[in-house]
């Protein structure tokens, strides 16, 4: 889950000439899915920038008689633990997106979690699960394709390239949020002036159209800004997935 990855960087010279690309899971989920981290993302790392987030979506097969999410929940609450929601894995965003939408909903799905998307998405165009909560650039194309059919997307807002999707918010249940995020850290210890360069040549990329267009062509929205407002949603954004990996109940060692 890119573990790995940041805790090398964690691990390298704060010299600016490692940094990584660290993202909900590692960062935010992991302390407290694992009894034991080999990194503290807040204490090993220093943030540079958020860099983009994305939603993810809920999809049925093309032929489901899930139209709406509202249709879907109410189905589910007829059947309280029938209705098959796949994930790609035990403690993954989607997971514990299932686990709010559970909660947000007063409904109870049967979790079914996979190793991965490839099998899962086969699977549910098969039929053999009735629903997959999905990152956007996962299900897209299968999306344009009539293959599968959006039913919701997590984030406040709608994605743009699923336009005619609505939100989970607006299906009903307002306020809802859950997306995923991709940040840059680099090694505690950094000096402050490389972290502020870095900082700075970040947001003029994230500026360009063609940056903007490509990430939104991804389910994704740039974001930027500087290393403080980082390290201010870093620090809410732990308490708010451990309160859903603890309701889960997910562990992995």
């Amino acid at each position: 889950g890119g573990g790995v990855g940041v805790d090398a960087a964690a691990k390298s010279p704060p010299d600016g000439y490692t940094i990584v690309l660290g993202q909900t899971s590692n960062l935010s989920i992991n302390p407290t899915l694992y009894k034991k981290l080999p990194y503290d993302p807040q204490k090993d790392l220093v943030p540079i920038v958020l860099v983009a987030d994305s939603a993810l979506t809920l999809v049925v097969p093309a032929q489901s008689p899930f139209k709406t999410l509202k249709d879907f929940v109410a189905e589910s609450k007829k059947k309280p633990g029938d209705i098959t929601l796949g994930s790609p894995g035990n403690g993954t965003v989607a997971h514990l997106t299932i686990q709010a939408l559970q909660g947000a909903a007063d409904v109870k799905f049967q979790h079914v979690p996979y190793k991965g998307a490839s099998q899962a998405i086969s699977d549910l165009m098969g039929s053999s699960i009735d629903s997959y909560m999905s990152s956007v650039t996962t299900a897209i194309g299968h999306i344009k394709g009539g293959k599968l059919r959006a039913l919701a997307v997590t984030g406040k807002k709608r994605v743009g390239s699923l336009p005619d999707v609505p939100t989970v918010g607006e299906s009903g249940f307002p306020g809802f949020d859950s997306v995923t995020w991709f940040g840059l850290l680099a090694p505690a210890g950094t000096p402050a002036p490389i972290i502020e360069r870095l900082n700075a040549e970040v947001n003029k990329i994230l500026a360009l159209p063609e940056v903007k267009e490509k990430i939104a062509s991804e389910g994704g929205a740039a974001i930027g800004g500087t290393p403080q407002e980082f390290t201010r949603f870093l620090a809410a954004e732990l308490p708010k997935w451990a309160k859903l990996v603890k309701e889960s109940g997910a562990k992995i060692d």
